[in-house]
């Protein structure tokens, strides 16, 4: 979690409303999963000059939306804008993170809560993977990767690791 850089209070000030910035990632199981996101903010207040930056995850390994957006309105957050930390438009981005949102935002009716997009399609994000096209170049054969063992990473009771949709049953869904 980063916040202002200098852990100067943020509640009070007179320049009108105070906003934060929440980037909302996926979560995964991996524990530090989340340390380049937290790099990115850091560098959002750094080169910036943001002054309440947060990181989250949806899901699995927290900190999660519902904690941070109240240590934001703690801090004296009056309007928080939430950028998903995420690629593509999935489901995610179209219903379960709209509604948490919205679920929170009752909780504080005087904060504005707003969600920005995605990055999606992004000319930077062209030059950024032509960039790992090259990097990629010098890279070991995936065969000779080393890889920990699953158990290190356990999928808790009751969900999948992955979610597989047979080609036949995604047309359906590709054709509405």
């Amino acid at each position: 979690m980063v916040s202002d850089p200098k852990g100067a209070e943020v509640k009070g000030e007179a320049a009108g409303p105070v906003e934060a910035v929440i980037i909302l990632g996926h979560g995964s199981r991996v524990p530090d999963a989340g340390k380049d996101m937290e790099k990115v903010a850091g560098r959002l207040s750094e080169k910036y000059g943001y002054r309440l930056v947060e990181i989250c995850n949806m899901s699995r390994i927290g900190p999660h939306f519902p904690e941070i957006f109240e240590k934001c309105v703690k801090r004296g957050a009056t309007r928080v804008l939430v950028v998903p930390y995420f690629l593509h438009s999935g489901i995610h981005l179209l219903l379960d993170i709209p509604e948490m949102l919205q679920e929170e935002a009752r909780k504080f009716p005087g904060v504005t809560v707003q969600m920005g997009r995605s990055f999606g399609f992004d000319e930077l994000l062209v030059d950024l993977l032509r960039e790992r096209i090259e990097e990629t170049r010098s890279s070991i054969d995936v065969r000779q990767l080393v890889l920990p063992p699953k158990e290190k990473y356990p999928v808790p009771d009751g969900q999948c690791e992955f979610v597989p949709m047979p080609p036949h049953e995604a047309a359906k869904y590709r054709q509405e």
